[in-house]
C-alpha cells in the first residue's frame, strides 16, 4: 500500500526538529548543518534513531539548505550531489524500514523574480539539481518546506515532478501571525495553485505554534482535495540566560494534536524546537484517530500570488478588463515595442479600480518577441496588482513564458476544438495548473447553432479529462459573433452558455462587446446584449470596464440572481455614492494637470517609467528638493505603509513603491547635495555573525533608503568586532541587527554587549523570524521592529525626523 492510500486510515506522523538535534549535538553558529552528513555522519544517523524510536513514520534528511545556492553561501556548491545522496543513505539506514524517508528541500534564500534575482528557470534548474540527487538515492518522497513565496514553491514543486517522476511530493508553507506568508499568499491561495500544479500533500509548517497553524489547517481543508501536513514549531523562541528555548512544552504540544487532526491534518509533526520526546507525545495522541475524508466539492478557482477568485454558479459574476491589448491600439504598440509596461501597468490599476476581477493579457504584435514581451509583462503586473491574469495567446511559447512568470494559478486564453490546438495548449494547463479557456469551435470554424457550439466544447472538455485536467478548471466561451454582420445567430452564443452549464456542468465567459461591432451607439446595444448574458447565466464578462454603465448591470444582476448575497456587493459599490465614474475621471483630469500628484499616484501604485520626468516638473515649479522628500516622497511610502499595515497592500507592492522612491532619491541627492543637506541620518545594517539569512535586512535597507535615511550594509555573517569598529569610525546612532536561526541570535547578544562597552550612545535595533519584543528585552536591545516598516519608524524616534 502507498503511504499516500495510508492516510485515508490513520494520522502518519512526521519527525522533528533536524536543527535543533544538531545544536544539541554541538552543531556551532555559522557551520553548515548539511556538511554533518560528510563529516560527522553518526550525528546524523542517531538523530534520525531517536525519532523512529519515538514513533515517527517518516523521516526528513539533513538536507534543508542543501540546495547549490544555500551551499554556496559555504563554498559548498560542488557537492550538493554528494550531500542529497549521503543525507538519503543515512536515513534509510538508520530508519532501517521501520519510516520512509523524505528529502528536505527548503528555500533557495534568494527573492524570486520579480520581487528578486531568481528567475523561474533557474529556481528550476537549483530545485532539479537537488531533488534529483536525493530520488537516485532512494528518497521515498519529496518534502518542500517553509516556503513562503508562492513563485518559488511552484519551481520547486514542477522541478520535483521532471527530476523525480512519480515520487510523490509534499509543498509546505510558513505563515506570518496574519495567515498569510511574507509575499502576501493566504492558505486558500496557496491550496489551489499547488493542487493544481500536482502537490500530492500540501499544509503548513514553522511559523508560530499549533494553535496559529490551527487555524491556517482549517482554512486549507475547505478546499484541499489532498491530505494536509502540519509541523508547527514550540512556540515562538525565548532567551534564558544564555540559552534559546522554545516555550511550548511536548505536552502542551500533545493537547493540540487531535484539533489539528479535526481540523483536516492527516501528518502532523514538528519543526524548530521540537525533539524525540515531542514525536512521542505526538504519536500517542494521534495513535487511533482517523483523518478526516476529504470529500470536496470541486470549485472553479484562479489565484494571484495574493488572491483567489471563485467562479461559476453561487458566486459573483466575473468581469474580465479587455485593454491589454494592443489590437488597433497605436501608443500602446509602440511602447510595447520599446518594451515600456507604463501604459498596460496603469491601465491594469485602472481597470481593477472600475471593477475588473480578473485582467486578460495580450502581447500580439507582429515581428516582435511575443514571448519575451508576455513574460516581461506578467512580471511586471503582479508586482502592482494582486487580482488574477488570464493569458491571451494561441502561441504555446508564448503562454508558457507567462505560465512560468506567473505567481498563481492562470486562465489560458485560449484552447479550441482544432487538433492542433488540442495537442498544443492542453498540456501546458496540465502542467502549470491553469484553468483553460476553450472556445466553442473546431476544424470547421464556428458552428452556426447552438448544439454545433456545445458538441465543440464538449469536444474540448472530453480531451482535456482524458490528460487529467479537471472538470472544473475548464471554462467555455460560446463566441459572441457581431450582430451587424449574422444577425441571425446573435443570440446563438446566449442559448449555448445555458447548455454549457446544464449539460456539460462547466463555468461560461462570454466577450460582450464584440456584439455591437459596426453599429451606432454601441454601447446601448452591449449593455442589453450583457443583461440578456446575464439571464442566460453566463459566470465570466469580458468588456472595457470604462463603460460604467455595463459594470453596474452586472453588479445589479447578482442581486436578483442571489449571486451577490444579502445585496453586499451592490451595497458597497454604491455606498460612496453613485458618481463612482465620474470621481475616477476627475481624479485623472486633475492629476494630470498636477505633476506632484501624478508623482505621489504613481508611488502608490508602484509606477517607476515617468518618475524622473515627473521629478523634473515639479522642481521647475519651485518645489525644494527637502520639502519633495518631506512632503511628497515619504507621506506617499507612508500611505503605501498604512495599506500594508492593513493587508490592503503586501510585500511585493511595498517593494515596488519604494522602488519608484529609490528612483526619486536618485535623481534628487544631486539637488539635496547643492542645497547642503546632510540626510535624515544613518543607520548601520548587519545579519550577525554565523548567520548568512539576509533577505529581511536587504528589505529594510531598501526602505529605511527611500525614506530618506544613509545605510551601511555590513552584509552578513559579521562578528560583533567589525561591527562595533564600524559603528565607532563612522560614528554610528543606530544598528540594525538581524538573525534567522536561533544559534545565532547568542551573537546579537555579543554584539550589543559589546557596543554598550565601546559605543554606549548607540541605539540598537533587532529582527528577524526567531525574535519577539521580550526577546529583544532580554539580549538588551534597544529596540524590536517586527518588519521594515516598524524599522522605519524606529529610525524616525531615534533621528527625530
Amino acid at each position: 500500500m502507498r503511504f499516500i492510500d495510508k492516510l485515508a486510515e490513520k494520522i502518519l506522523v512526521f519527525d522533528g526538529a533536524m536543527g535543533t538535534m544538531l545544536q544539541a549535538a554541538g552543531l556551532r553558529a555559522g557551520e553548515c548543518p548539511e556538511l554533518i552528513n560528510l563529516k560527522n555522519p553518526e550525528t546524523v544517523k542517531n538523530i534520525h534513531r531517536q525519532y523512529v524510536k519515538a514513533g515517527a513514520d517518516i523521516v526528513e534528511t539533513n538536507t534543508f539548505g542543501g540546495s547549490r545556492l544555500k551551499l554556496l553561501e559555504y563554498g559548498l556548491a560542488d557537492k550538493v550531489a554528494e550531500i542529497n545522496a549521503s543525507a538519503v543513505r543515512l536515513a534509510k539506514e538508520s530508519a532501517d524500514g521501520q519510516a520512509l524517508v523524505a528529502l528536505s528541500v527548503g528555500p533557495t534564500g534568494k527573492l524570486m523574480f520579480p520581487n528578486g534575482p531568481l528567475t523561474f528557470d533557474e529556481a528550476h534548474h537549483v530545485f532539479s539539481e537537488q531533488i534529483s540527487a536525493g530520488a537516485a538515492a532512494g528518497a521515498d518522497m519529496i518534502c518542500i518546506e517553509t516556503m513562503s513565496d508562492l513563485g518559488e514553491i511552484r519551481a520547486a514543486l514542477l522541478a520535483a515532478k521532471d527530476a523525480a517522476p512519480g515520487v510523490p511530493v509534499i509543498c509546505s508553507m510558513t505563515f506570518e501571525p496574519n495567515k498569510r506568508t511574507l509575499m502576501g499568499t493566504d492558505p486558500v491561495a496557496a491550496v489551489i495553485t499547488l493542487q493544481a500544479l500536482g502537490a500530492d500533500i500540501i499544509g503548513a509548517n514553522c511559523s508560530g505554534g499549533p494553535g496559529e497553524l490551527l487555524e491556517v489547517i482549517e482554512e486549507m481543508a475547505r478546499y484541499a482535495r489532498v491530505p494536509l501536513i502540519v509541523q508547527p514549531n514550540a512556540g515562538m523562541p525565548m532567551l534564558e540566560g544564555d540559552r534559546t528555548v522554545f516555550p511550548l512544552s511536548a505536552a502542551e504540544m500533545g493537547e493540540y494534536v487531535p484539533k489539528l487532526a479535526a481540523a483536516g491534518a492527516s501528518l502532523i509533526g514538528g519543526c524548530c524546537g521540537t525533539s524525540p520526546e515531542y514525536i512521542r507525545v505526538i504519536k500517542e495522541r494521534s495513535t487511533g484517530l482517523k483523518p478526516l475524508p476529504r470529500n470536496i466539492t470541486p470549485v472553479t478557482a484562479i489565484t494571484s500570488a495574493r488572491q483567489t477568485l471563485f467562479i461559476g454558479s453561487g458566486h459573483p459574476v466575473r468581469i474580465v478588463g479587455e485593454r491589454i491589448n494592443p489590437t488597433g491600439r497605436k501608443e500602446l504598440s509602440e511602447q510595447l515595442r520599446k518594451g515600456d509596461m507604463s501604459l498596460i501597468l496603469r491601465e491594469a490599476v485602472e481597470q481593477v479600480e472600475r471593477g475588473a476581477n480578473l485582467l486578460d493579457v495580450n502581447m500580439g504584435l507582429p515581428e516582435i518577441d511575443e514571448a519575451a514581451l508576455m513574460e516581461k509583462a506578467v512580471n511586471s503586473l503582479q508586482k502592482v496588482i494582486s487580482v488574477p491574469l488570464q493569458l491571451d495567446s494561441t502561441d504555446p511559447k508564448v503562454l508558457e513564458a507567462g505560465l512560468k512568470a506567473y505567481h498563481g494559478k492562470a486562465i489560458i486564453n485560449s484552447v479550441n476544438g482544432k487538433e492542433e490546438s488540442l495537442k498544443t495548449i492542453l498540456p501546458l494547463a496540465k502542467r502549470y495548473g491553469a484553468c483553460i479557456l476553450g472556445l466553442a469551435l473546431d476544424d470547421k470554424g464556428i458552428p452556426k447553432t447552438s448544439e454545433g457550439r456545445l458538441a465543440a466544447a464538449e469536444k474540448i472538455m472530453q480531451r482535456a479529462l482524458a490528460l487529467g485536467i479537471p472538470k472544473e478548471d475548464i471554462i467555455i466561451d460560446s463566441l459572441v459573433l457581431t450582430a451587424s454582420a449574422q444577425q441571425d445567430t446573435a443570440l446563438a452564443c446566449v442559448e449555448c452558455t445555458r447548455l454549457v452549464k446544464e449539460e456539460l456542468g462547466l463555468s461560461a465567459l462570454l466577450g460582450v462587446t464584440n456584439i455591437s461591432y459596426g453599429l451606432p451607439n454601441r454601447s446601448l446595444i452591449d449593455n442589453t446584449f450583457l443583461a440578456m448574458c446575464l439571464a442566460g447565466g453566463v459566470d465570466v464578462v469580458i468588456f472595457n470596464v470604462e463603460n460604467q454603465d455595463m459594470v453596474n448591470t452586472v453588479r445589479a444582476s447578482e442581486v436578483l440572481t442571489a449571486r451577490d448575497k444579502h445585496s453586499r456587493n451592490y451595497i458597497n459599490l454604491f455606498a460612496a455614492g453613485e458618481a463612482q465614474g465620474a470621481v475616477l475621471e476627475e481624479q485623472a483630469v486633475e492629476e494630470d494637470r498636477k505633476p506632484a500628484d501624478c508623482l505621489y499616484r504613481d508611488i502608490i501604485n508602484g509606477f517607476k517609467e515617468n518618475t524622473v520626468p515627473l521629478l523634473e516638473e515639479v522642481l521647475k515649479q519651485g518645489m525644494m528638493p527637502l520639502q519633495i522628500v518631506d512632503d511628497l516622497l515619504v507621506p506617499a511610502l507612508d500611505e503605501v505603509g498604512g495599506k500594508y499595515d492593513r493587508g490592503e497592500f503586501f510585500l511585493p507592492q511595498l517593494m515596488q513603491s519604494a522602488e519608484v522612491v529609490q528612483a526619486a532619491f536618485a535623481r534628487l541627492k544631486q539637488e539635496l547635495k547643492v542645497a547642503g543637506d546632510s540626510g535624515k541620518g544613518t543607520v548601520l545594517l548587519a545579519t550577525v555573525k554565523g548567520d548568512i539569512h539576509d533577505i529581511g535586512k536587504n528589505i529594510v535597507k531598501v526602505l529605511l533608503e527611500n525614506y530618506g535615511y544613509e545605510v551601511v550594509d555590513m552584509g552578513k555573517d559579521v562578528p560583533p568586532e567589525e561591527i562595533v569598529r564600524a559603528a565607532k569610525e563612522k560614528d554610528i546612532r543606530l544598528i540594525g541587527l538581524s538573525a534567522l536561526m536561533t544559534t545565532t541570535v547568542v551573537f546579537m547578544k555579543e554584539t550589543i554587549d559589546l557596543l554598550r562597552q565601546e559605543k554606549p550612545d548607540c541605539k540598537v535595533v533587532v529582527g528577524g523570524a526567531v525574535l519577539n519584543e521580550k526577546y529583544a528585552e532580554n539580549i538588551r536591545a534597544d529596540f524590536y521592529a517586527r518588519d521594515a516598516r516598524e524599522g522605519v519608524a524606529v529610525a524616525r524616534e531615534v533621528f527625530g525626523r
